[in-house]
Parts: structure tokens; C-alpha cells; sequence
């Protein structure tokens, strides 16, 4: 992971779903320069990776969205209006080379990739990324998320007013 950016607390689930809905408008733009973008979730087993992804995925829709986790299907693909989200959770990948089998080359160039447990990938996981990492904090609700990346587009678009915290 790379070095923090932004590190800011979310009391519940609901500032957990405010900041994924601002990180949209943010994945829009590097989508809209790029075509494509790659979002990292990390964090421990229940640190909220695919509460983010559900809220993400939702905000993208415009609407709320109804966002299994693709736990054992590993991928699930929404077209939204945005363009398209792939939603990989890769916990039970054995190998990185498996991810080829997914699609995830191509998906890395035709929309945006959420991807749970990225480090499964190995070197497969793209340099340029946006790494949001949610630790559990003091609460059984709270969580604290930092954000970081290496990619010019990002770091552009990656301040405390963009996200309005």
C-alpha cells in the first residue's frame, strides 16, 4: 500500500456509504479521462470492504442497488451509469494467476474495478490505483479509512474538499 493521503474517521455505516458516494464522483473522472479505473479495498475480515462496495456500486446507480458479495462467485459486473463495475472479492482466490480466468485484464481496461482482498492478485494488481484501506476503530461501528495512490489522476482529484470530510 502506498503512503496515506487522506486518513479520516467513519462513526457508522452511513459515513462509510457518504464517503463511497463521494469517491464515485471522483471514479468518474478518472474513468471519464482514462476509461478505466482500479479501486483497492483493504482491510481485516468485517472492516466494512463490501459495505463499501454495496455503497459505491449503489451511489453509481443513483439508486440503492441490491449488491451480493461476490464471495464465491468472485465477480459480480454492474452496468451502471457510470459504465461498468466490476466487483471482484478475491479472499478465496489460491492463485494469482487464477484472476486471468475472471477477465480481470480486460476488466482492468473497460470500466472501473472494485477489487476486495487486491493483494491476492500479486503482480497482477495495477500500480495505478486508488488503495482505500478500513481498519476497525474504537466502536463496533466505527472504522477509519485512508486513502492513497501513485496515480497522477487520482492524486489530482484526492483532497478533503473533493470528498467534502
Amino acid at each position: 500500500m502506498n503512503q496515506p493521503i487522506i486518513t479520516h474517521p467513519l462513526e457508522n455505516e452511513a459515513a462509510t456509504a457518504a464517503l463511497a458516494g463521494a469517491l464515485v464522483k471522483l471514479a468518474a473522472n478518472v474513468y471519464a479521462q482514462q476509461g478505466s479505473g482500479v479501486i483497492a479495498l483493504r482491510g481485516d475480515l468485517g472492516a466494512g470492504k463490501t459495505s463499501f462496495a454495496r455503497s459505491f456500486i449503489s451511489a453509481a446507480m443513483g439508486r440503492p442497488e441490491e449488491v451480493p458479495s461476490p464471495t464465491f462467485t468472485l465477480l459480480q459486473v454492474y452496468e451502471t451509469p457510470l459504465g461498468l463495475i466490476h466487483h471482484f472479492d478475491l479472499y478465496r482466490l489460491e492463485n494469482p494467476d487464477d484472476a486471468l480466468e475472471l477477465g480481470i485484464e480486460d476488466a482492468f481496461t473497460e470500466g472501473l474495478c472494485l477489487i476486495e482482498w487486491p493483494d491476492q492478485l500479486g503482480p497482477w494488481l495495477p500500480h495505478h490505483r486508488l488503495d482505500v484501506d478500513i481498519t476497525h476503530a474504537k466502536t463496533p461501528t466505527s472504522r477509519c479509512v485512508s486513502l492513497s495512490s501513485i496515480d497522477p489522476l487520482w492524486l489530482k482529484c484526492l483532497t478533503k474538499d473533493n470528498l467534502a470530510l
